[in-house]
C-alpha cells in the first residue's frame, strides 16, 4: 500500500488524518515541527474556538474571502459548514450558533474541537511525528523525499497543510510551485490621536470605517485599544485592503462613523437637544449610546467645556460636534497583528491547483489545504471553514488509492 505523509499539524492537516479511516490512516505519518499539534485551533476566539461560521449557501460563503472566492466555490459545494457542523455533531461535540452567525462548540472551549480532532486520528492509527518538522521535499522516482530532523523518508503521496510559513513555500518553490509574495491579512490599526488616548477598552457596536483613497469601506464592530484600532471592523477591512494597504506601507488616513445616523441628522438631533434639554450640563449628558468617556473626550477635542449647557453651543460648535462623531478623520501609522493567530494573504498561487482533488496541476499526488494557500477570509470562522473543506476533499482522494 501506498504511504502518506501529511505535513503540518493544523486544523487542515488532522482534518485530513481524521477522514481518512483505519486502512489509509496505518500508512500514513503526520509530521509537525511543534510539540503540541493544533495551536491556532487551542488559541482561536480567546480559547473558545470559532469553528466555522452560520452561511449555507456556498455562493454567500464565498463572498467572504477576499483572495480565494472563485476557486472555493466548488470546494464549499462539496464541504460547507453544514456538514462541518455534522462531523463534530457526530463526535459528540454540541456546537451553538451566536448572534453574529459564528459558531463555537457550546462548552466554549477549543479543547472540544482537539480533543474530537485527536481522537478521530488516534482510531484511524495515524503516525504522528511531533518535533520532527519536515526541512525539505524533493521529488524523486515514485513520489516524494522528505527531509526532516529525524533523517529521510520516502513517501509516494505529500499532503502540506504547513500554514502561512515562508521558509517552507521556499521548498515547494524548488518543486515548480508558483509563489505569490505574502502580506498579513487581518490586523489592527496603530493610531496616536488626542481623541482616543487613554480609551483602550472602549466599544462600539457598530461602525462604519472608511479609507477614503483606497475605496475600501466596512462596517461592525470596533474596539479602541492600547495601539489604536482594533474589532472585526478593522479586522474585515484589513482584510479585503491586504494588498493595498501594504503598498502605502500602512499610513493612510481612516475615516470612522461612531454612530448609527448622517452628520445632518446628528445636526438636527443635537439642534434639537439645544431646544430641549437647553440648561443640562453637555459634559454630564451624553445622549449617545457610546460610553461617556468617549463623548467627554469628543467634547474636549472639540472645546466644549465643562461648565457648558446645551443652549450654549454654537452653529459651528455643533457642526464640529457631528463631524467627529459621523466622519472623524484619523492618521493611521502602522499595524500590529495577532502573533499566533497570525493570517497571510499569499502562498501558493490559486492556479497551480486542481481544486477538484487539492492537488498541484504539475505535481501528482502533492496535495496542499490551508494557510499554505493564497487563500484568506476575514474574521468569523473562515478560515477554519476552508481548512476543514479542502481538507476532507484531499482525504476523499486519497482514499482513491485504495
Amino acid at each position: 500500500m501506498k504511504k502518506i505523509a501529511i505535513v503540518g499539524g493544523g486544523a487542515a492537516g488532522y482534518f485530513v488524518a481524521a477522514n481518512l479511516g483505519k486502512k489509509l490512516g496505518e500508512q500514513t505519518v503526520l509530521f509537525e515541527q511543534a510539540s503540541l499539534p493544533l495551536q491556532k485551533v487551542r488559541i482561536s476566539g480567546g480559547g473558545r474556538c470559532n469553528v466555522t461560521h452560520a452561511c449555507f449557501d456556498p455562493l454567500d460563503l464565498v463572498e467572504f474571502y477576499p483572495r480565494g472566492k472563485k476557486e472555493l466555490l466548488s470546494v464549499f459545494y462539496t464541504f460547507q459548514p453544514g456538514d462541518t457542523m455534522a462531523w463534530f455533531s457526530d463526535r459528540g461535540v454540541e456546537l451553538k450558533i451566536e448572534d453574529d452567525n459564528r459558531i463555537f462548540p457550546t462548552s466554549d472551549s477549543s479543547l472540544s474541537i482537539i480533543n474530537a480532532l485527536t481522537e478521530a486520528v488516534e482510531r484511524n492509527k495515524v503516525q504522528l511525528n511531533f518535533s520532527d518538522g519536515v526541512q525539505e521535499i524533493n521529488k524523486v522516482e515514485n513520489g516524494y523525499e522528505l527531509i526532516t530532523k529525524s533523517g529521510k523518508h520516502f513517501f509516494e503521496s505529500i499532503v502540506v497543510t504547513t500554514g502561512s510559513t515562508p521558509k517552507f513555500w521556499k521548498s515547494l518553490k524548488n518543486l515548480g510551485l508558483k509563489i505569490v509574495n505574502p502580506v498579513p491579512s487581518l490586523f489592527t490599526f496603530n493610531c496616536k490621536d488626542p481623541r482616543i488616548e487613554g480609551l483602550m477598552g472602549i466599544s462600539f457596536d457598530d461602525v462604519s470605517v472608511k479609507i477614503n483613497q483606497q475605496k475600501l469601506n466596512t462596517e461592525g464592530p470596533l474596539l479602541i485599544t492600547h495601539w489604536g484600532f482594533s474589532g472585526p471592523a478593522i479586522l474585515r477591512l484589513s482584510a479585503w485592503g491586504a494588498l493595498k494597504l501594504k503598498d502605502c506601507n500602512y499610513k493612510f488616513e481612516t475615516e470612522i462613523n461612531f454612530i448609527d445616523q448622517s452628520k445632518e441628522e446628528t445636526i438636527d438631533f443635537l439642534n434639537k437637544k439645544k431646544i430641549d434639554d437647553a440648561k443640562k450640563n453637555i459634559h454630564k449628558n451624553n445622549p449617545f449610546g457610546f460610553p461617556k468617556r468617549f463623548w467627554l473626550s469628543i467634547l474636549n477635542y472639540c472645546g466644549i467645556t465643562d461648565k457648558m449647557v446645551y443652549a450654549d453651543l454654537s452653529k459651528k460648535q455643533i457642526n464640529f460636534i457631528s463631524s467627529e462623531l459621523t466622519e472623524g478623520k484619523f492618521q493611521i501609522n502602522g499595524k500590529s497583528t495577532f502573533k499566533d493567530e497570525f493570517v497571510t494573504a499569499g502562498g501558493v498561487d490559486l492556479k497551480e491547483i486542481d481544486f477538484n482533488k487539492m492537488e498541484a496541476k504539475n505535481s501528482p499526488n502533492l496535495y496542499l489545504a490551508g494557510e499554505v494557500l493564497n487563500i484568506d477570509a476575514i474574521t468569523g470562522g473562515f478560515n477554519f471553514q476552508a481548512c476543514w473543506s479542502e481538507a476532507f476533499i484531499i482525504s476523499e482522494e486519497l482514499k482513491k488509492i485504495l
